[in-house]
């Protein structure tokens, strides 16, 4: 497709593209429908986990309080991200050390 871009090897101008830190469209498009389908759906959501949880007869199915949890949880992941985890250790993984001096 000859005339589309700027030839091959050019360097892009200075502020070009994405600003760092803004999320991709499309992703920022599906979190937000996941959001609405929660959102929208949390009575129903609340009846399925109840569901779940107290098991059906008809179908031969026990009651799972644990299981209902574990699906709350996993809507919950998709709807409020877990943060990240992370561990702060001193030199060599060893305890942290701090030092407080005064100034007179």
């Amino acid at each position: 497709m000859a005339g589309k871009g700027v030839p091959k090897g050019t360097p892009r101008p200075p502020g070009a593209g994405r600003v760092k830190g803004v999320p991709n469209k499309v992703t920022a498009d599906a979190r937000k429908a996941i959001a609405e389908f929660v959102d929208g759906n949390a009575h129903r959501l609340v009846e399925w986990l109840d569901a779940v949880a107290a098991g059906d007869p008809t179908h031969d199915r026990p009651p799972d309080p644990a299981k209902a949890f574990d699906l709350f949880q996993k809507v919950i992941d998709y709807h409020v991200p877990r943060l990240a985890r992370s561990e702060v250790t001193g030199k060599d993984g060893g305890p942290q050390e701090m030092e407080l001096s005064w100034r007179e």
